[in-house]
């Protein structure tokens, strides 16, 4: 029997390969900050979740849009037929906010997605993503603030 509270953000330092906070973020709900300082090239964490089809994933995607806001999506394509469902055993990397000038980069190694640091981070700095959504579909606004914004997480 499911008791109904949602779990409180967290980050999973199984997976974590620095010191890592969740907080609020000037993005957008939480966002993902370091902890201490990162070295520029270095794995800073996985991402995780549950591993499903992209069918499943179109329509969890459906869902989350019928309810009209009232279920984030934590969804990472891992390849062309799987994707990882952060919102389901995620490490705590699904909060890591999209910017259009990111400190971080992604990649699939492996089976497995990974954020690299692009540079230098700060301690207390928040870590960031470009999420470089397709072209083509729903435009969705960014809120990065940096002074290159490119006005959309989708790419130009």
């Amino acid at each position: 029997m499911k008791s109904g509270k949602k779990k409180a953000p967290r980050i999973d330092e199984r997976y974590a390969c620095f010191r890592l906070r969740l907080d609020r973020s000037r993005i957008h709900r939480f966002g993902v900050f370091a902890g201490e300082t990162i070295p520029a090239q270095r794995k800073v964490i996985e991402y995780t979740g549950e591993r499903i089809s992209r069918r499943e994933s179109r329509r969890r995607f459906l869902k989350a849009i019928a309810s009209h806001g009232k279920r984030l999506l934590y969804l990472f394509r891992v390849d062309d037929h799987w994707v990882l469902d952060g919102a389901v055993g995620g490490s705590g990397a699904e909060y890591i906010n999209h910017s259009c000038e990111p400190n971080l980069h992604s990649y699939v190694e492996n089976g497995h997605i990974n954020y690299r640091s692009r540079r230098r981070i700060a301690a207390g700095e928040e870590l960031t993503v470009d999420y470089k959504f397709p072209r083509k579909g729903q435009r969705i606004l960014c809120n990065c603030g940096e002074t290159k914004c490119r006005g959309t997480l989708n790419l130009k």
